[in-house]
């Protein structure tokens, strides 16, 4: 197992306990602009409408604007947008994520992945633990 398989370095922002962006809302957002609708962009991603309308919530929730912008009705405005904030978001974002990935070449990255083990050793029994 190679060093880049065993460590991972992956950003989350919290808001509180939620997590206000990751790798997988950030995808969302792209989506939700690629496609115009939230039940797009999920069908895109292969998750429910439900799932992704839970995602937008928490993001919509958790930044001081909304991120996502739903348009309801029949006309040709309906669907969803990511607005401006949004836009600006997933940019840093995907930009602090870019960073994170030149680490890869890192002495730090090398000597963590050096002393990861290739798997858990098996947990200790329960009257084992002190």
């Amino acid at each position: 197992m190679t060093a880049t398989t065993r460590l991972k370095l992956q950003a989350r922002l919290y808001c509180g306990k939620e997590i206000a962006m990751g790798p997988g809302k950030a995808d969302l957002l792209e989506a939700i602009d690629r496609e115009g609708s939230i039940s797009g962009a999920g069908r895109a991603m292969g998750m429910s409408y439900r799932r992704a309308w839970l995602l937008v919530d928490a993001m919509n929730r958790c930044w001081n604007a909304p991120l996502i912008e739903a348009v309801p009705g029949g006309g040709r405005e309906r669907g969803a947008r990511v607005t401006p904030v949004g836009q600006a978001v997933l940019a840093r974002f995907r930009a602090l994520q870019a960073r994170m990935a030149m680490l890869e070449g890192s002495e730090e990255y090398a000597a963590l992945a050096d002393a990861l083990r290739d798997a858990p050793l098996p947990a200790k029994a329960d009257h084992e633990q002190d």
